[in-house]
């Protein structure tokens, strides 16, 4: 099959990054062909393969004179909220795009187009192409920009609906895209999330002394992402005969609220390290050396970091949220995993302020159940990308053409 990917974001730095970057790379090697349309900044490289035709649009450019649009409204990287777009930003956003999906189209013969995230690019995508099947995956952060502004909000509902399928990563977030978009309830379909079996892997850990006990976080560093509540939780962790360490992997773009971190890290009675972005090695050796993998996020899609984690052997400790437990305990049923209630929620991005710091004492008591679980030594063969790719391209295929 020749298959086009598209997203308006980078294609790596975030989770649905990563997730295209997989899928491409496993279209490729299933023997497919592969072409990807994608927004980039002047200096970015493509992180894909010569095999795969790309067509960026570059964004602090003449042609789009602002950062690459983001679907959270903060990224590990310099972007646009598309809440402060303006009609012209929209317009400029438009013609870009719309200049390589039509080349994309001429030149590549897709014969199916796979698109990232159910927004403006997306609603884009389907008007302009009527006769290729065009599908899109939802990665949670669509259904809060949805539920957060009004941006282009009637034409975005009216291109999702017309889709020729949807993808969710979930079950409950199935049922979110049919109420938010008034889609079909046969047209979605779960896809779920994958991992790359042949990096992420269990080894001997490096020699760590018996008295401690490590732990590790992998993502933006960002309130909404619970890090100030989980530096609240490792002060009231105790495990007798165990001093915690606690490393925190990722970017950060606000440098005040990462100086607050830095700031209640060093206050804190276990060692904390802010190690910044690593490199994929990097990554595998901190997930391969931790005890337990925390992810204490206010809100997720189907997160990534802990089919990671559980791949190299970790004990995970996540909030409770939507969708994640049951898919779980679906494909990996006897995986070391503590889930933890999220706090309550005000809007869609923010708690109650007075739900902290019970969410932290949570935290907390979670740590030291999962302190007591065996290591993770599961199967997981049923989540690699190659399967999802595989997943994907069986439910895509009857509806082309040839």
């Amino acid at each position: 099959m020749r298959i086009l990917n598209i997203t308006a974001q980078k294609p790596d730095s975030t989770g649905s990054g990563v997730y295209l970057a997989e899928m491409v790379r496993c279209e490729v090697a299933a023997g497919h062909s592969a072409a990807v349309i994608c927004g980039i900044a002047p200096d970015d490289p493509l992180p894909f393969p010569s095999c795969v035709s790309a067509y960026p649009v570059h964004f602090e450019t003449d042609e789009v004179p602002f950062p690459v649009c983001g679907m959270s409204d903060e990224m590990p990287y310099r972007a646009t909220r598309y809440r402060d777009m303006d009609n012209k930003m929209v317009s400029c956003f438009r013609a870009a795009f719309a200049k390589r999906i039509e080349r994309a189209v001429e030149e590549f013969c897709p014969d199916v187009v796979i698109c990232h995230h159910l927004y403006l690019l997306t609603a884009l995508v389907r008007s302009m192409v009527s006769d290729i099947p065009v599908f899109a995956i939802c990665h949670s952060t669509d259904l809060r920009q949805m539920r957060t502004h009004s941006l282009e909000r009637d034409t975005i509902i009216e291109g999702v609906r017309t889709l020729t399928g949807i993808f969710a990563l979930h079950g409950e977030q199935r049922g979110e895209i049919i109420d938010l978009y008034g889609c079909e309830s046969y047209s979605v379909q779960v896809l779920g999330t994958g991992y790359n079996s042949s990096v992420f892997k269990a080894s001997s850990p490096q020699s760590q002394e018996e008295s401690e006990l490590s732990l590790l976080y992998v993502g933006k560093i960002w309130e909404k992402k619970g890090v100030g509540c989980l530096l609240d939780a490792v002060d009231q962790v105790r495990v007798p005969g165990k001093q915690l360490n606690l490393c925190l992997v990722g970017g950060h773009n606000d440098a005040a609220e990462y100086q607050r971190f830095t700031q209640q890290a060093a206050a804190c009675s276990a060692a904390v390290e802010f190690a910044g972005r690593l490199e994929t090695h990097e990554l595998v050796r901190a997930y391969q050396n931790a005890d337990i993998f925390v992810l204490p996020s206010f809100f997720e899609g189907l997160p990534l970091v802990v089919v990671e984690a559980l791949a190299c052997g970790c004990r995970v400790v996540v909030s409770d949220l939507p969708g994640i437990r049951p898919w779980l305990e679906g494909h990996v049923p006897d995986a070391p995993v503590v889930f933890v209630r999220p706090p309550r929620m005000r809007t869609a991005n923010d708690p109650y302020p007075e739900e902290l710091g019970p969410f932290s004492e949570r935290i907390a008591c979670a740590i030291g159940e999962a302190a007591h679980l065996a290591p993770f030594e599961g199967d997981m063969h049923s989540l690699t990308w190659e399967g999802l790719t595989a997943r994907f391209v069986s439910f895509v295929r009857p509806f082309c053409k040839g």
